[in-house]
């Protein structure tokens, strides 16, 4: 990992993304490339010796010194910074300064919901950057004092479309030297599959994933729950995990996550970080 964006709109939730930004990147030996989108409009931006040209300058340079004030942290002290405000609107152009820059993970922090029935995601602007980024997306919603990957979750229905995700996990687990636990969450009625039919798609996807080679099998959990959701959060809370890992269509935030289950439950209501790898 040479490069971790992190989007910042100065508010708390901005420094959770931040700060685990800052142990990972010392961990790395990584550059923080902080970005910030101002969202003006382009008429704005076009004026020449006008009132609204005059805002809009003020608020690039309002912007760039509230930066000298956000990144004064002493957890930063050491690591590569580079600063740019620019004038996104769209969240998916994340993806594409991401790409310019050649990011291995962007980190976002998110207030999430509070009750199992709320219908929103895990924040409107990081439900777009998730459907939308190629790469790798870390989601914060706490302060990170104590942040660590060292037992990560990642849950999959094991699909062979799944492939490119669990690769792109694997590559970034083992560069943070986690141990990596991969887990099948089996449902009661019509979801439900035997031992054995678990265990044919599962070897299956590993021997395609793998080039042939089965090592990670011994790594696969098979764990019994009433929803998905429900798996991954009580299979974490048993053996402690430190972040769930999901893959994601990019359609409608989460959805069609594990055969049409509404995956934004898990983001919304994880109580540990949440990273997303695109399918």
């Amino acid at each position: 990992m040479k490069k971790i964006l992190v989007p910042i709109d100065f508010s708390e939730y901005s420094e959770y993304a931040l700060k685990a930004a800052a142990i990972l990147a010392k961990q790395q030996n990584a550059e923080i490339i902080v970005l910030h989108m101002l969202g003006l409009s382009e008429a704005v931006l076009i004026k020449d010796e006008t009132q609204e040209a005059t805002e809009a300058m003020y608020y690039m340079k309002l912007a760039e010194k509230r930066f000298s004030t956000f990144l004064d942290k002493e957890y930063l002290k050491g690591i590569q910074i580079t600063e740019t405000v620019q004038n996104y609107k769209i969240f998916s152009e994340i993806n594409e300064v991401a790409h310019e820059k050649e990011a291995d993970l962007i980190i976002m922090g998110s207030h999430g919901v509070s009750g199992l029935r709320e219908e929103v995601f895990i924040g409107s602007n990081t439900e777009k950057v998730v459907r939308t980024s190629d790469i790798p997306v870390l989601v914060i919603k706490s302060p990170v004092d104590n942040f660590a990957i060292d037992k990560v979750v990642f849950a999959s229905d094991f699909k062979i479309e799944n492939i490119r995700a669990y690769h792109n996990a694997k590559k970034l687990f083992n560069s943070l030297k986690a141990t990596i636990h991969l887990l099948y969450v089996n449902l009661p009625g019509e979801q439900f599959r035997s031992s054995d039919q678990i265990e044919e798609r599962v070897k299956e996807f590993l021997f395609k994933a793998d080039e042939g080679s089965l090592e990670m099998y011994d790594k696969v959990v098979y764990y019994n729950d009433y929803s998905v959701e429900s798996g991954v959060f009580n299979y974490c809370n048993k053996i402690k995990a430190d972040c769930i890992a999901i893959p994601t269509h990019g359609r409608r935030g989460l959805a069609h996550f594990f055969n049409g289950s509404i995956g934004e439950d898990i983001a919304n209501h994880a109580n540990i970080p949440v990273i997303t790898f695109k399918i």
